[in-house]
């Protein structure tokens, strides 16, 4: 059976052949997705939208490209979407600490050095420190908070003051 037969009879509902042909081409999206994220954990992100998503819109898949070039697309696009939404979000969170600043300053609260730095912070190390230094959370309360594991909260303390550090000298 050739590719286009497979394509042919999943197109038509064929559950086996969908789950042989994304199978067939998952290796080569992820080893592609992973030179083009650099990073493990996005690229399966990316490839469980890849085949997600090529499910929904088989249907239109025409044949023009090979099916691997399709998918391969597919891939592209969410990745450059995903970038645009981060930085779209890193602006919003660079004008809310702005806009944070300012109310701070015009209540005549001090903005701190430290509260900077604490900005700059992923979301996920930020919560860890406010929890644990902020407001005395134990790690494994705060491992249940972010639905993490004890290790992963304690990990994301110690690397996010390690970066605060490095901010304030």
């Amino acid at each position: 059976m050739t590719e286009q037969d497979t394509i042919d009879r999943a197109q038509a509902g064929d559950t086996a052949a969908l789950a042989l042909l994304l199978q067939k081409h998952y290796t080569f999206v992820r080893n592609y997705v992973l030179k083009l994220t650099m990073n493990p954990i996005l690229t399966d992100d990316i490839v469980q939208d890849t085949m997600l998503k090529s499910m929904e819109k088989l249907h239109l898949y025409n044949g023009a490209s090979k099916f691997s070039s399709w998918l391969i697309t597919i891939a592209t696009r969410i990745y450059v979407d995903l970038t645009r939404r981060q930085k779209v979000e890193k602006r919003w969170q660079e004008q809310a600490t702005r806009s944070l600043r300012y109310q701070m300053e015009a209540h005549n609260e001090e903005w701190t050095d430290m509260i900077d730095s604490l900005g700059k912070l992923p979301p996920e190390q930020r919560a860890a420190i406010l929890l644990k230094h902020y407001y005395g959370y134990t790690y494994p309360e705060i491992a249940e908070m972010l639905n993490c594991s004890e290790g992963t909260a304690k990990s994301r303390v110690f690397y996010g003051i390690e970066h605060i550090r490095k901010e304030l000298r």
